[in-house]
């Protein structure tokens, strides 16, 4: 059983390994499309870990059928010991998230607020709450090859903490070797936590006002972390120029485009890649990782 208390535990700086984040400020721009391509065609070169930390709607694995390594991730939450409780308040008081509720006959704990901080039991004058542990996600791992590992979190139906569950899934490849993590979308805590120790971060956007937009946020997120970045323009049509010119104010290398194709969406769609059916495209994400891992190596300040 993963207890989140421990999340951070986990040493993710061993040397020459680098840990790419694959994000985008908005969702459906292509994030699990560029990390699942890229991952299988490094894993026909060397052995990866591919990570899923798009909790709320993990879905690299129907590119990867396996079968697969669950273990549930949980976090602590108060338990009242009524007996005890003389509904004087202080754990109430204390907690800024809403979590604890004073009524004149007991105090209700709500578990979707709770941060699992444990303040609340440290306030008790009366000792009268203990913590208990709450399942609120998985982490399974599986092998689809001899060379590729791929770590999926998924958050409980009806849980709010994605982060916790996130954490979790990124500690499960803490030591496995060069990682690809195909993150959340938008610039929440969830992204937070996801970049949160990686080296390098892909984005992935599309030639739309709102793509642009959107990857604006994402390289200020990867900014205030000091990771450098590098862009994937997906189904680009000839009307890269606002994109291409935020880029260049930014110096952000735009390393790979994708053509807006037909083929493309049928491939995807059908649960294929398109770097195992064409060589170009295995080349080409395979370049990729490799400029992702030396563009690992610039320091931001």
């Amino acid at each position: 059983m993963q207890n989140t208390k421990t999340a951070h535990s986990n040493n993710w700086s061993e040397e020459n390994v680098t840990r790419i984040v694959v994000a985008s400020g908005k969702g459906g721009t292509g994030k699990t499309l560029v990390a699942a391509n890229m991952a299988w065609a490094v894993s026909e070169q060397q052995t990866i870990t591919l990570v899923d930390c798009d909790v709320e709607e993990p879905n690299v694995h129907l590119f990867f059928p396996s079968e697969g390594t669950q273990v549930p991730v949980c976090q602590t939450i108060p338990q009242i010991d009524a007996e005890k409780c003389t509904n004087c308040g202080a754990c109430g008081e204390f907690c800024q998230y809403g979590a604890l509720l004073i009524t004149p006959e007991k105090v209700i704990v709500n578990p979707s607020l709770c941060h699992a901080c444990g303040g609340c039991r440290l306030v008790c004058p009366e000792d009268a709450i203990t913590e208990v542990p709450r399942e609120i996600g998985t982490v399974t791992t599986s092998k689809p090859s001899d060379s590729l590992t791929l770590i999926t979190g998924r958050l409980k139906e009806g849980e709010v903490a994605a982060p916790p569950v996130i954490s979790a899934t990124k500690d499960a490849a803490s030591t496995n070797g060069d990682v690809i993590i195909d993150g959340p979308p938008g610039t929440s805590c969830p992204v937070i936590e996801t970049m949160e120790d990686t080296d390098v971060c892909i984005m992935v956007t599309e030639p739309t006002p709102f793509g642009l937009h959107d990857l604006k946020l994402a390289v200020g997120v990867a900014k205030q972390f000091k990771i450098p970045s590098l862009v994937v323009i997906n189904r680009s049509d000839g009307s890269d120029t606002d994109i291409l010119s935020f880029c260049n104010e930014e110096e952000i290398p735009i390393v790979l485009k994708i053509p807006f194709s037909r083929e493309w969406a049928k491939i995807q769609g059908t649960g294929h890649l398109i770097a195992a059916q064409d060589p170009t495209w295995r080349d080409a994400f395979l370049n990729l990782f490799t400029q992702a891992k030396e563009r690992a190596e610039v320091k931001l300040c």
